[in-house]
């Protein structure tokens, strides 16, 4: 619930004037919020219904698919136009994502039969004294 909402819920009882000046927020800000409530209700539709064919489209492709090509996809299917950015969003908010064939770079390569560095101090890095033991690599 955000403030707006709050204010909305409580203003018959306190009067907006006196939550939104406890709140902090401008009573300007309350009175356009609850203005364009049924705009943000019609995107929320709007996304719902993409969000449906964005699921569609990750389900064809057996979940490999990013938003890049599922934004191509759709584009390709016809209907509403959307860009890559709002597949994304849409994408992170239901829990989608693409896979990445990227190989994992290996920057150290151990040398199995070389001796390891011997533990001088047996993991107990704790000193009684200043200047006791010195530990590093």
């Amino acid at each position: 619930m955000n403030r707006c909402q709050f204010v909305d819920d409580h203003q018959r009882r306190f009067g907006v004037k006196r939550l939104c000046s406890i709140l902090g927020i401008a009573r300007s800000s309350f009175y356009y919020w609850r203005r364009t409530a049924p705009d943000r209700a019609a995107r929320q539709a709007a996304d719902d219904r993409l969000a449906a064919r964005i699921r569609k489209a990750h389900r064809d492709s057996d979940g490999t698919y990013g938003a890049p090509r599922i934004t191509a996809e759709l584009r390709d299917e016809g209907g509403q136009v959307v860009s890559h950015k709002r597949v994304a969003r849409i994408m992170r908010t239901i829990g989608l994502e693409g896979v990445r064939l990227r190989r994992r770079h290996r920057t150290t390569i151990s040398d199995p039969v070389a001796v390891k560095a011997p533990d001088l101090i047996g993991r107990d890095f704790t000193a009684t004294e200043v200047n006791t033991k010195y530990v590093g690599d």
